[in-house]
């Protein structure tokens, strides 16, 4: 009986922490801006944030046939997690649309975090591969996605990348070690 009655708290634990994080994701208001020039302004800021932190990155932008930021992510979980956020696309640097990103986790994690991260479409193929899947984008099943670490980003002027897609988080806050992509969709929006 005792067991049965500790089993049904942490069940009851565990979907209050997961609506805990969905309210988190819904109530942040960088990460679900409903304006499209709130999610401009967000962007220009975490462009900023992530040049200062990567100063490489920009170099990379440069290169690149686009960059797709999410300038605040808010993920919170404890065994079941959720994370979300909202962000733009960038093409000659001028928005080209609006998009948010969602995952949901299960798995040993606990915890909230904030974090920012850029998409950086190297190709002209990969960003012809995200406009043609604007509905609906799962991250993980891209062939060509590299998680870099600021010392990959370092030594990027010095490899010579034509295509894939290269991510890179910025902004880290919270009590949540590491950052993935594993699970995550995007999906093409129309802010108001």
């Amino acid at each position: 009986m005792k067991n049965q009655s500790l089993q049904a708290f942490a069940l009851r634990t565990l979907v209050a922490l997961f609506v805990a994080a969905m309210v988190l994701t819904v109530s942040s208001p960088t990460a679900h801006a409903t304006e499209a020039a709130e999610i401009d302004a967000a962007v220009d800021e975490g462009l900023e944030r992530l040049f200062a932190e990567v100063p490489e990155a920009r170099e990379l932008a440069g290169k690149s046939a686009g960059v797709l930021l999410f300038p605040k992510i808010t993920k919170a979980g404890l065994v079941v997690g959720g994370a979300g956020g909202k962000g733009a696309l960038r093409v000659d640097g001028r928005t080209s649309g609006y998009f948010q990103s969602h995952a949901l986790s299960v798995g040993y994690q606990a915890g909230v975090e904030t974090f920012g991260y850029a998409l950086f479409l190297i190709g002209e193929e990969d960003l012809k591969t995200l406009e043609a899947n604007r509905g609906s984008f799962d991250l993980g099943t891209a062939p060509s996605l590299v998680i870099a670490d600021k010392g990959f980003v370092r030594e990027l002027g010095t490899r010579n990348i034509q295509s894939g897609i290269v991510a890179i988080f910025f902004s880290e806050q919270g009590l949540m070690a590491g950052a993935g992509l594993q699970a995550t969709k995007i999906k093409q929006i129309s802010p108001n």
